[in-house]
């Protein structure tokens, strides 16, 4: 398990990478917010997507659809990656989420 400044530092990145991700992404489309260490994504529709960082469990969390995924980060392939290695890692859940509501985007 990683110790809790390496997991912080691992976590700061990655979210600097979303909000890098939607800098140039029209707010109508979808707004981004973050306070401290929850981001989230409202979307024209007004769904909600949330990530957030869960330091007990040394995971990044992601609710949306009424749905839940946790990540875990995988030192050997540098991601995040689902704990029941179901959907891939977290940057291509992301981008599946804001593409299928309406707004194409590589995180």
């Amino acid at each position: 398990m990683l110790d809790e400044s390496r997991y912080q530092q691992l976590a700061d990145v990655a979210f600097r990478r979303i909000e890098d991700a939607f800098k140039d992404v029209d707010a109508e489309d979808v707004d981004l917010e973050r306070s401290g260490d929850v981001v989230t994504l409202t979307f024209r529709s007004g769904a909600r997507c949330v990530i957030n960082t869960q330091r007990p469990t040394r995971q990044i969390w992601l609710a949306a659809n009424a749905r839940a995924w946790h990540f875990d980060y995988d030192a050997a392939s540098e991601s995040w990656k689902d704990d029941k290695g179901r959907e891939g890692d977290l940057f291509t859940q992301i981008a599946q989420i804001v593409t299928a509501a309406g707004v194409p985007i590589t995180v």
